[in-house]
Formats: C-alpha cells, sequence, structure tokens
C-alpha cells in the first residue's frame, strides 16, 4: 500500500456559498502530512442556488435530475480547474450538498452524481460519506473530526464555522465532535433580507440590538438540551429555528446582532470547563470579524484564525483525506463522534477510466 497520494477534496456547504476544491499531496511517515497544491471555490450560478435551496420540495422525478446536472455541474468545473495543474490526482473526494438529513429515522443525501463526476473526468471518485454511518444508528456527521485528529491535533479544539457551526475536541482520550447551532445558514437567512449575500464582517450585526427576548427563545430549541452525538440540517432549520426568526417583531439588524451572540453563547456553553488551551477556526465564519469578538470575549480558549487557504478549504482538504482512507479500507468515520454502533469506513467509489 503506497504512502504518498494526490487527491481532490470538494465540499458544498450549506451556506450556498459555492464549491469549495483543494487538490492536495498527503504523505505518511509516522504521521499523516498534507500540503495543498491549489485551491479555488467557484460560485454557483443564482439558477443553481435556486435549485439546490429548493431541492427538499421537488418530485422525486426532479431530485434525481437535480443529482445528475449536479454531478455534471461538478465535473466540469473539475475539468476547468484541473485544466490549469499539471497533476492528474488518484482520486476525487466528493462530499456533494446535503439535502435531506433525517439520521434518527435512518435518512441522508448528499446529490452531485459521484458516478456522473467519475464518468466525465474519468478520475476514480468517492462520494456518499455519510450513508454507512447513519446505517449503523450514526448521526452521519460531522465527519472531519478524524481529519482534525490525524491532520490538526496540535490543536485543543477545532471549530468550524460554516452554514452550521460544528466543533471537535479530545475528552478522556478520544476525539468527540457535534454540531453545536446554525450560523451562516442564519446569519446568510437574514442577510438576504437586506439585499445582501451575507454580513460581511458582521458590520450590520454589529449596528443592532441584542433582543433578550428572541435570545431566549433561540436558546430554549430543544436541539440545545441533548447531549452526546447530535447532528443538524437545513430541514430543522426551516422547522424550528427560521420560525422564530420570522415572528420576531424587530429589525433584521437586531435580528443579526441577537443570532450572533446566540452562536457566541452556544458555543461558550459547550466549551465550558473544556481543558483545550487553543482552538482553530475556520470556515466563512471566522472572517465574520464580530462574530470573533463575541465569541473570544466569552470563551478562555486561545482563538486561532490561520491563513486564509485554511480558512477556506479546511473541509474539502479533510474530505480529500477521507477519500484516501476510504481507498485504503480505513477508519474515516468516528463512533465517538457520530453515535454509531462501530467506528466505520464510509463512501462510495465509482472508478475512473
Amino acid at each position: 500500500m503506497k504512502n504518498e497520494y494526490y487527491a481532490l477534496g470538494l465540499m458544498s456547504g450549506t451556506s450556498l456559498d459555492g464549491l469549495d476544491l483543494a487538490l492536495c499531496n498527503f504523505g505518511k511517515t509516522e504521521k499523516w502530512n498534507y500540503k495543498v497544491i491549489a485551491a479555488a471555490t467557484v460560485e454557483y450560478t443564482d439558477n443553481l442556488r435556486q435549485q439546490l435551496a429548493k431541492a427538499t420540495e421537488l418530485s422525486a422525478y426532479e431530485f434525481v435530475k437535480l443529482d445528475v446536472n449536479l454531478g455534471k455541474y461538478i465535473a466540469e468545473k473539475i475539468n476547468d480547474f484541473l485544466a490549469t495543474q499539471n497533476i492528474k490526482p488518484d482520486l476525487i473526494a466528493s462530499h456533494g450538498h446535503t439535502t435531506f438529513h433525517q439520521p434518527h429515522i435512518g435518512l441522508t443525501s448528499q446529490i452531485g452524481s459521484g458516478a456522473t463526476i467519475a464518468a466525465h473526468t474519468g478520475i476514480t471518485t468517492v462520494c456518499d460519506f455519510r450513508t454507512t454511518d447513519v446505517a449503523l444508528d450514526g448521526q452521519g456527521a460531522p465527519l472531519v473530526p478524524i481529519g482534525d485528529e490525524l491532520l490538526f491535533g496540535h490543536y485543543g479544539a477545532c471549530l468550524n464555522l460554516g452554514g452550521i457551526s460544528n466543533i471537535s475536541f479530545r475528552q478522556d482520550g478520544r476525539r468527540i465532535a457535534f454540531d453545536v447551532s446554525p450560523c451562516n445558514m442564519a446569519l446568510n437567512y437574514l442577510a438576504n433580507q437586506i439585499n445582501l449575500s451575507f454580513d460581511k464582517d458582521g458590520e450590520n450585526a454589529r449596528k443592532g440590538n441584542l433582543d433578550i427576548n428572541l435570545l431566549n427563545k433561540l436558546n430554549e430549541i430543544d436541539f440545545y438540551k441533548k447531549t452526546g452525538a447530535k447532528s443538524l440540517g437545513k430541514e430543522w432549520f426551516d422547522m424550528f429555528f427560521q420560525p422564530c426568526l420570522d415572528v420576531a417583531d424587530i429589525s433584521v439588524y437586531d435580528k443579526l446582532r441577537t443570532v450572533t451572540e446566540h452562536v457566541a453563547m452556544q458555543l461558550e456553553n459547550v466549551l465550558r470547563g473544556n481543558n483545550a488551551e487553543t482552538m482553530l477556526v475556520t470556515g466563512g465564519g471566522a472572517r465574520n470579524v464580530f462574530l470573533i469578538e463575541r465569541l473570544r470575549s466569552v470563551i478562555k480558549q486561545e482563538v486561532i484564525i490561520p491563513d486564509s487557504q485554511t480558512i477556506d478549504f479546511k473541509e474539502a482538504i479533510i474530505f480529500a483525506f477521507l477519500g484516501i482512507l476510504r481507498m485504503r479500507g480505513e477508519i474515516n468515520c468516528l463512533r465517538a463522534v457520530t453515535g454509531a454502533k462501530i467506528d466505520n469506513c464510509g463512501g462510495c467509489v465509482y472508478l475512473g477510466k
């Protein structure tokens, strides 16, 4: 079994900001190490973004059609991206775009057909990383903690501020992780109401006033009372979180301010009593200056904001790594994180030419 790979990791997040591509070199001696060769983000067209936002409302036929069409779109962007490089990767590892995620009934779905990607690029493609874990009664999420452990284990904790906020850290000698709260999914939803795609630097949240009634209502949502493995999806946001925002009779600026405080408070609840000294923060929310200020004001850990490439592409990097572990037949999903019956090796493999 070889110990050096070139892999292209793909990530499409719940915030719908686009497709992240990270072409990486991975090597293993005593420990795994990586180097990013090239990385890019491709913004979705308005039409595709709208289709993905409404994917859960489609007929079965239209849903399957979107799965294939998204696979074709991703393959096209991969071919364009790789045309600028002199390296053909050993594999593509695609997270896909999460649509349905209800692990309590054994259901999770990430679209962006891996078979189509492999067929149109000629490169072996690993996809559908979550379903094995869900079939084993796990949450199927978060998946990045194995990468946090093996690639970023020198940090006390790893926090991703994407559409959803999720965290991983070591506790009692093992890596645990879970989703914490909505993050950019909620902030972007509100920013859209003032004709912005997102609230740059949290400037509009900073203008608002904290609304205690809304804050208390958000903090009382049942999800925050759960312990152990737990995960969030857009369906949960639509059903439980968004209605709280919609009925609040306050300005969008006040809602942005209050949601920002809510995200920081939920993270403080998680980290209270945690012995981690440092916390690596990545994802789009790491660029939200106001959110980071609020976070630093309520937690004791040193908040470390890395270089731009790590902020933007850490998840794509880790999915490339998950694909390598899948091809090696090694564990890439931890039961301590997801609550599954066993550690497992997830991912469907579609061979290239």
